[in-house]
């Protein structure tokens, strides 16, 4: 069988992970969330891709979940000293992928391409898709005004209480080709432990791609970012009380309704199995921490499983 699965952040490179693990290369292509790409000192960043190309290529720090390990960060302290507002951290190696993907696309390269180049020196061998090689920004409607997704998670701490999220360009944006191949040619879609507002959605706004999964021919399969009430990592339980949306794992299968034919939810939930189900999807129960690689590759298998 041939998976898609739509990823972004540290849960959805997890679950990627252990994918590639199980899923030869042919097998499995990772569709990345570019809404929270930003340009910093004129270089074009793009966190989740790099999340996601890090973790598969055994350099994410294990500590935070995205960036490099053992970085140094001597090119920002120089920044700063020349007046630089350095804000979003960008160390000395993470660095090189940004000046190296710049200089690619100011050549007339794609995203998609400067995203294959990348990986391949990097020694990842599963194709690693951006949602889209046109520019679509994630903007969030706070307290303090209208910000980009980046300078309120990192700049703002995810402080400013958001009322509404939009997605600046997507509506005349293409999907990458390679996604627009997958979903054609893919036996299974899974939607990995994201947040659903700000790194699935982004993905579902393009043009034509929400449809192409209400009407996917294979089995669809979401997993749950939050358990327990509580995200896993990051703000999506802060979003959707905020949104005023049940801070649970129902809650987010809410968003998947159409989409989606089997949710993962964690055995702490299993009590909202029947909640989960009144939605129109089968729920299945497991133990889904990723703690480790070797948890990682056990949730892998359990949704290849479902698949199968």
């Amino acid at each position: 069988m041939k998976f898609l699965a739509l990823a972004g952040g540290v849960g959805g490179a997890k679950l990627a992970l252990g994918l590639s693990r199980i899923l030869p290369q042919s097998d499995l292509t990772i569709v990345v969330n570019t809404g929270d790409d930003e340009e910093f000192h004129g270089l074009h960043v793009s966190p989740d891709v790099d999340t996601v190309m890090y973790t598969l290529a055994g350099l994410s720090n294990p500590e935070t979940g995205w960036g490099i390990t053992g970085e140094t960060f001597a090119a920002l302290e120089r920044l700063n000293a020349y007046g630089a507002d350095t804000w979003f951290n960008l160390g000395d190696k993470d660095l090189a992928t940004h000046i190296r993907r710049t200089d690619l696309l100011r050549q007339g390269k794609t995203l998609s391409e400067v995203t294959d180049s990348l990986r391949t020196a990097l020694g990842v061998k599963h194709p690693i898709v951006p949602m889209s090689n046109d520019p679509v920004r994630t903007m969030l409607t706070t307290d303090l005004g209208e910000l980009p997704m980046q300078t309120w998670f990192v700049r703002h701490r995810c402080e400013p209480a958001v009322s509404r999220i939009r997605f600046v360009g997507a509506e005349v944006s293409q999907p990458a080709p390679k996604f627009t191949r997958a979903l054609q040619d893919s036996d299974v879609l899974v939607f990995c432990p994201s947040n659903p507002f700000v790194s699935v959605a982004p993905i579902l706004a393009i043009p034509g791609v929400r449809d192409a999964i209400e009407n996917f021919g294979g089995t669809r399969i979401a997993v749950s970012p939050i358990v327990g009430g509580q995200a896993i990592k990051g703000p999506a339980a802060k979003m959707m009380d905020e949104l005023d949306i049940e801070t649970s794992c129902v809650g987010v299968a809410s968003q998947y309704k159409n989409l989606c034919d089997i949710f993962v939810l964690d055995d702490v939930d299993a009590d909202r199995a029947g909640d989960i189900e009144a939605l129109g999807m089968r729920a299945a129960v497991t133990n889904t921490m990723m703690f480790t690689d070797d948890n990682k590759v056990r949730l892998a298998k359990y949704i290849c499983g479902l698949a199968a």
